[in-house]
């Protein structure tokens, strides 16, 4: 890909024609494993991890791995990072030793400046802003399940968060609808609502964000949801279960949306919160095949920024 950025910080940052070059690789890759299984021969990988992770980090390091490559698993508890150490230290220091870092962490600006000071490519697993590899994919899953991006409607429903923040800044990216409902106090970041504005403009996107759930939901191809209380959230668990009573996907919710929609959820889930259980078990949920893709989207981005 011509013109690629050095790090995946988020998909702002790419073309949308280089964001579905990725979606397309890793489709590729999960196809055939054994054709891919030296590109990054020799290639280390340094997985930082502020935040705790089960997906995040056994599909990064299976998917090194898979690649050819070696994966490092560094807790915030075991390195200098956790006892003070500058985060442009730790990223100088770093690059020395691994051809790309993975960071899991709490504020988007760790990431970015986690980015600056490195020479290799730096990877954001999670910030407390975006989480653009679970959007990628989930792209990924709606790529295969309805066998197109764009025009698809897609709604979220539940708190404006980094899931909310990654799904609409991709989906307004590539030309899919964006609704979006979320109860009073919990809206979507503003900044993020103008970029997204920005690329409706580019990609013909229609962006819809209410307070309502039910006209969030009407005809809608995907639903979408994420958990009332993330991590570093405990504290607010009670009073978000009451603000957000009404925000459940549940049957009486996706009668709604279109006969065929498909739902996601990014795990982990609060049965009977968020969703109900014959939602997320039941024919229409495709959210074991979404965890499966982060393994191989994240695959596609480490090789297209790491072979080199």
């Amino acid at each position: 890909m011509t013109g690629l950025p050095k790090d995946f910080l988020t998909t702002q940052d790419f073309t949308p024609e280089q964001l579905l070059d990725i979606i397309y690789l890793a489709i590729k890759m999960k196809k055939n494993k054994k054709r891919y299984a030296r590109v990054l021969a020799g290639k280390k990988l340094a997985m930082i991890f502020e935040k705790s992770s089960t997906r995040t980090r056994v599909s990064f390091e299976a998917g090194i791995y898979e690649l050819g490559g070696i994966g490092f698993f560094l807790s915030s508890r075991d390195i200098q990072l956790g006892r003070g150490e500058p985060i442009a230290d730790t990223a100088r220091v770093l690059s020395r030793y691994v051809d790309g870092i993975m960071i899991r962490t709490f504020g988007h600006d760790r990431v970015e400046e986690l980015a600056r000071f490195a020479t290799v490519p730096v990877i954001n697993g999670l910030s407390d802003w975006l989480h653009p590899c679970q959007a990628m994919a989930d792209f990924q899953t709606l790529l295969e399940k309805k066998g197109r991006i764009k025009g698809i409607r897609f709604c979220y429903v539940g708190d404006g968060n980094n899931m909310a923040h990654a799904l609409g800044l991709l989906a307004t990216r590539l030309g899919t609808h964006f609704a979006c409902a979320t109860p009073q106090g919990y809206e979507m970041d503003d900044r993020v609502v103008a970029m997204m504005k920005e690329n409706a403009a580019q990609s013909g996107s229609e962006i819809l964000l209410t307070h309502d759930p039910c006209e969030a939901v009407r005809e809608a191809d995907v639903i979408y949801t994420d958990v009332w209380a993330s991590m570093g959230q405990e504290g607010e668990a009670e009073k978000r279960k009451r603000d957000f009573a009404l925000f459940q996907v549940n049957e009486e919710l996706v009668r709604l949306a279109a006969k065929d929609y498909i739902f996601m959820h990014c795990l982990p889930a609060h049965r009977g919160e968020e969703v109900a259980s014959s939602i997320i078990d039941g024919e229409h949920s495709v959210v074991w095949d979404e965890a499966e893709n982060r393994l191989h989207v994240q695959k596609a981005i480490m090789a297209t920024l790491m072979k080199g």
